[in-house]
């Protein structure tokens, strides 16, 4: 199943993605606050998207993305990182992610570009809820109030 190579393809490249991830970051001016912790932390955490996409991916993973997610956003508020820049961040692992499928090069056929778009959904999905997670966890660090 092509989705399935192209998930073991994106594991195997996990630290060059990575790497690039903080590049990108650390010369965006849309993540300027970025620097203020350290690079490898970043790269760890992109390294960790990547290289588990698999686990990730799975439907039971919630809770585990709840908690990794949650954890993360409590301690960016802390840090004092806006917001805007921490789900900033989020986004060009994902976009890295995209690009890094998009040219792989493992799509011959009808259906694997099909299984591709699946992955792509399974991908969106995954991110969806990562932000949901951080900016919750952010919001009860900075002691946002629930809407009743």
């Amino acid at each position: 199943m092509l989705s399935q190579r192209l998930v073991r393809l994106i594991e195997a490249h996990a630290e060059e993605m990575a790497r690039q991830v903080v590049s990108e970051a650390l010369t965006n001016p849309r993540t300027p606050h970025v620097s203020r912790f350290p690079s490898e932390e970043m790269r760890r955490r992109a390294y960790e998207v990547y290289h588990n996409l698999g686990r990730w991916l799975d439907t039971k993973a919630e809770v585990a993305i709840d908690e990794t997610y949650s954890k993360l956003g409590r301690r960016r508020a802390d840090e004092g990182i806006p917001l805007e820049e921490v789900v900033y961040a989020q986004l060009l692992i994902k976009h890295h992610l995209r690009r890094f499928v998009r040219g792989s090069g493992l799509v011959d056929t009808a259906l694997d570009l099909y299984q591709e778009e699946e992955l792509h959904l399974l991908v969106e999905q995954f991110f969806d809820r990562a932000l949901y997670y951080t900016v919750k966890g952010y919001g009860q660090a900075a002691g946002w109030r629930r809407a009743s």
